[in-house]
């Protein structure tokens, strides 16, 4: 059987902060709307279901990042999710230039959680907090260059 990743989904508490966050990153919007009605609640599972949705895409049109926020029921708040915690844990990104995408995520308010490590010279790389409390891995190959 075939498969194939179609995208990974993230609640977020402010769409539009989390837009800006990521196209600042570099991903495009794909498309934005609301989704609600029984169709939504028979796929997600929750009765009422309403949310506003956008689709963004990397660069390189490979990779796809689905951001909901919703309206009903009302999202419940979490804490944010620690390096080791069970479950859905991060999402990451290469970036050509690691300095220059800690700098977007800066005016973001988002900083990485300890600095930014290398790892066999291969690899800078570095775990920041970004919108809704969301992990985010940076990682600047080092061979590329």
């Amino acid at each position: 059987m075939p498969i194939k990743l179609e995208n990974v989904g993230i609640a977020v508490r402010d769409l539009e902060a989390a837009i800006s966050f990521f196209t600042d990153l570099g991903l495009t919007v794909l498309g934005r709307g609301t989704v609600s009605g029984e169709w939504t609640d028979t796929a997600v599972g929750l009765d009422g279901n309403h949310a506003k949705i956008a689709v963004l895409q990397t660069p390189d049109g490979q990779g796809r990042l689905e951001l909901f926020e919703y309206i009903h029921p009302e999202a419940i708040e979490t804490r944010p999710a620690r390096p080791h915690d069970i479950g859905m844990h991060r999402i990451a990104f290469s970036v050509d230039d690691i300095d220059e995408a800690l700098a977007t995520a800066a005016r973001h308010g988002c900083h990485p959680l300890r600095g930014v490590a290398t790892y066999e010279d291969t690899y800078k790389l570095t775990y920041v907090r970004g919108p809704s409390g969301i992990l985010v891995m940076l990682a600047q190959d080092l061979k590329k260059n």
